[in-house]
């Protein structure tokens, strides 16, 4: 059995695309995932699963919770190795900052730096961004919902079919020790 989290883009965001955690787990536990439990109301569930990769577990869950539901969901799927080289491999120092600061920008493939080459970090100090694998982090040092920068990084158009879902350092690192225990 391999443990993952379920990252759900833009669910119960300003009383649209309500997404009860109750029967969230109760519908991923009838797709026969395991230990299922969620994290916070923002669309973050760990669970198990000993069939399926990523991707696919993704659009499983992605295509029961629009036939539940009625409405489309983006879903990221992602195993506890992954989460916990995001946190290890953050370039800002984490430790440091609060974690409103700094965020995690998850997206479902790599992306190439020439995505994001139109936007310079510069013009946007003392905010700033890096990518890594399959991650963009961002450093907004007043908030995600203050922060220029995050606006700019989010437009769909950078994204090009792209899945993108963001979360802040704390779910960062609860996330990584849920599919860790």
């Amino acid at each position: 059995m391999t443990t993952y989290a379920a990252l759900l883009r833009g669910i119960n965001v300003g009383g649209s695309k309500k997404v009860p955690m109750a029967e969230l787990r109760t519908l991923m536990q009838s797709l026969g995932y395991g230990d299922v439990t969620t994290y916070l109301q923002s669309g973050n569930a760990v669970f198990s699963s000993d069939h399926g990769d990523e991707e696919t577990l993704a659009a499983e869950l992605s295509e029961a919770v629009e036939r539940h539901f009625g409405f489309p969901v983006g879903v990221l799927v992602r195993d506890h190795a992954y989460l916990r080289a995001v946190r290890e491999n953050c370039p800002f120092p984490a430790a440091e900052l609060e974690a409103k600061q700094l965020h995690a920008m998850y997206f479902s493939h790599p992306v190439d730096a020439e995505l994001f080459a139109a936007v310079d970090p510069a013009a946007f100090a003392p905010e700033d961004y890096r990518l890594g694998d399959r991650v963009l982090y961002l450093y907004a040092p007043d908030g995600l919902g203050r922060s220029k920068l995050g606006e700019t990084l989010s437009r769909p158009r950078l994204h090009r079919g792209l899945l993108a879902t963001t979360r802040n350092w704390n779910t960062v690192v609860r996330l990584e020790e849920l599919t860790g225990a």
